[in-house]
């Protein structure tokens, strides 16, 4: 039995953006919680706003200025405040590097069963923005250091 060729006028090209056999409508995600927009040295963006200090941002809306500027003044009331938002996880961002809390400022965490994530500041602000966009209840301490 003979093999037949499948018609392909060969030299030909097609443009298939001019042609579509099938529409697509592309928009851009609109987050329904709020979002880290961007951070540097000194500064982190939520929601076009631009902040100087540490703060504390839940995925319910939550935001409040966190009282440490250095992760030396970090006690276990500054984590006491992340476990009265009664998330389901929290992230700590420690700053310019990973410094992981010490057990005794986590007390309040564990009485109520709540888990912990430690990574630098700039890895909270995207893993919090992850989690958020997912729908999770997270809440996330930034710790911001001066440069």
């Amino acid at each position: 039995m003979a093999r037949k060729e499948p018609s392909v006028v060969r030299g030909e090209t097609y443009n298939l953006t001019t042609e579509p056999s099938a529409f697509m409508k592309l928009q851009p995600d609109k987050p329904t919680v709020q979002t880290i927009n961007g951070y540097g040295p000194g500064w982190i963006a939520v929601d076009a706003e631009k902040f100087s200090t540490s703060l504390v941002l839940g995925s319910r809306g939550e935001r409040q200025i966190w009282d440490c500027a250095r992760y030396e003044d970090l006690a276990a009331r500054h984590f006491s405040t992340l476990a009265e938002l009664g998330p389901e996880l929290v992230l700590f961002g420690s700053g310019t590097r990973l410094r992981f809390p010490r057990p005794e400022w986590l007390q309040a965490l564990v009485a109520r069963g709540i888990g912990l994530e430690t990574m630098d500041t700039a890895a909270a602000c995207r893993t919090y923005n992850i989690l958020a966009g997912e729908g999770r209840h997270v809440v996330v301490g930034l710790l911001l250091e001066m440069p």
